[in-house]
């Protein structure tokens, strides 16, 4: 059970859009997928294929249900997803209110996905400081930091390496890394401030998405970057930075076996 959270530290920097684009690229290697959201904008499930109009998801009974698992749903194949869902605003502070102060309440509900053989977990998580990330943390194998190629991303990337989104380091498994989403080699700021996280970051990067229209092209038709453009720069970013992903948690290629599932909607 492989849990990567991808974060960031500010908006707007195309962590959702990674997260899903890494769903697909490990269910590639044949393992069963699960893209989780955590984000109140509850847009990751509409990167696969879910209608707008389908308001399903987990937070709005998380707390009267001690199994989120009935809320998942089959995206494609392999591809699973437990939208966040409509909540209304007391909805949603109920829910961040338990995951802050409930140390039992995110375990509990995500329990049997978690021990689910084989299941490879991706947790999409809002921008910034979050109880959702706090909570979430202890449990991760790794975390995704997903950064752009700019002044504004350079500016916050101390806040991160000082530990404030949490308050202390954010993984003690396998580590935390990034990843340069964006990156305009047409731009001298962008080609700057990427050679200058290059140097910087070393190892803890994991590479670099370079910017490609085909993204927001996918976006607006809901598919994948590799089922829309496989021979897109962005696609062939993505599925370099997913294998060593897989490399570093072990994450093995599918063979096909097939466990007993627990009883879920989607699975």
């Amino acid at each position: 059970m492989p849990l990567i959270c991808v974060c960031s530290p500010k908006g707007g920097v195309g962590k959702t859009t990674l997260a899903a684009n890494l769903t697909y690229a490990l269910a590639r290697t044949g393992s069963k997928v699960l893209a989780i959201d955590f984000d109140v904008q509850n847009a990751l499930r509409l990167q696969f294929g879910v209608p707008l109009a389908d308001e399903r998801g987990y937070v709005a009974t998380s707390a009267e249900s001690s199994d989120w698992s009935q809320s998942v749903l089959s995206a494609s194949g392999n591809i699973f997803v437990l939208p966040y869902g409509e909540v209304t605003e007391a909805q949603r502070l109920e829910f961040e209110d338990k995951l802050a102060h409930d140390p039992h309440f995110l375990r509990r509900g995500l329990s049997a996905l978690l021990n689910y053989p084989g299941l490879v977990i991706i947790a999409d998580l809002p921008p910034g400081p979050s109880a959702a990330l706090k909570a979430l943390s202890p449990l991760a194998d790794l975390h995704v930091i997903t950064l752009l190629a700019d002044a504004a991303s350079m500016a916050v990337l101390p806040h991160v390496e000082n530990n404030r989104l949490t308050g202390e380091p954010l993984n003690s498994r396998s580590g935390q890394y990034y990843v340069i989403n964006q990156s305009d080699n047409r731009r001298q700021v962008s080609r700057d401030t990427t050679a200058f996280m290059e140097q910087r970051l070393g190892d803890r990067l994991l590479g670099i998405v370079h910017r490609d229209e085909s993204v927001i092209e996918a976006n607006a038709s809901q598919k994948s970057i590799f089922d829309f453009n496989p021979n897109s720069a962005a696609a062939f970013d993505i599925e370099i930075i997913a294998k060593k992903i897989a490399a570093k948690l072990g994450i093995q290629v599918g063979d096909g076996t097939v466990h007993a599932m627990p009883r879920m909607s989607g699975l």
